[in-house]
């Protein structure tokens, strides 16, 4: 049996390419066009490598959050809670307004409302977003266990206020909200904290 004729491109590469557009014009105002100009490839050889467009998408979705997950797993793990939730906050200020992406959040705009022809995709970055949910009931717990957090403190309905920030952060970002703005957002959120 031959070999497979190997591949004319760099997957990861157009990977990012396509995580980029999908984040910019969102999941369904993406068309096959713009995915095939942005990662220099034609229709037949994105099916053959990525599967359809709902499938790239829940693969650049996947690259997205393994990004941004490993900074926020870094960011809760400060051994401080106000120090980690700072960190977090901050890190969000400075992904949603890097000049080197598009503003905001992936998980956020890439799929927020749909239509039921693209409900997996709606789905797919709901599941995206409760990860981060996940995150910081963790890391609340653990704040209140070391002391940091009032014994009462309900840890999963404090993450939800928390990835709440982030969301609407997110959207203000893609919306023109300014850096200073932003880190007014945060600062305000970050005293919001339980003593």
């Amino acid at each position: 049996m031959a070999a497979g004729r190997p591949r004319e491109f760099d997957y990861d590469k157009a990977l990012e390419q396509a995580m980029t557009v999908f984040w910019r014009k969102g999941y369904e105002g993406t068309s096959m066009p713009d995915l095939t100009d942005a990662m220099s490839m034609n229709r037949p050889s994105i099916y053959a490598a990525f599967g359809n467009k709902e499938e790239l998408f829940r693969k650049a979705l996947e690259l997205y959050a393994q990004k941004s997950e490993a900074y926020f797993r870094d960011a809760l793990s400060e051994p401080k809670l106000y120090n980690s939730i700072e960190k977090f906050l901050e890190g969000a200020v400075t992904s949603f307004c890097s000049a080197d992406t598009p503003n905001g959040c992936l998980a956020v705009q890439g799929a927020l409302a749909c239509s039921e022809q693209a409900e997996a995709a709606r789905l797919e970055a709901l599941s995206r977003r409760e990860n981060i949910v996940t995150l910081l009931t963790e890391r609340f717990e653990q704040g209140r266990r070391d002391g940091e957090l009032p014994k009462g403190t309900n840890a999963k309905e404090l993450a939800r206020f928390y990835a709440t920030v982030l969301q609407g952060m997110s959207v203000q970002s893609a919306g023109g909200t300014s850096i200073a703005d932003m880190k007014l957002i945060a600062k305000r959120a970050l005293a919001a904290l339980p003593a």
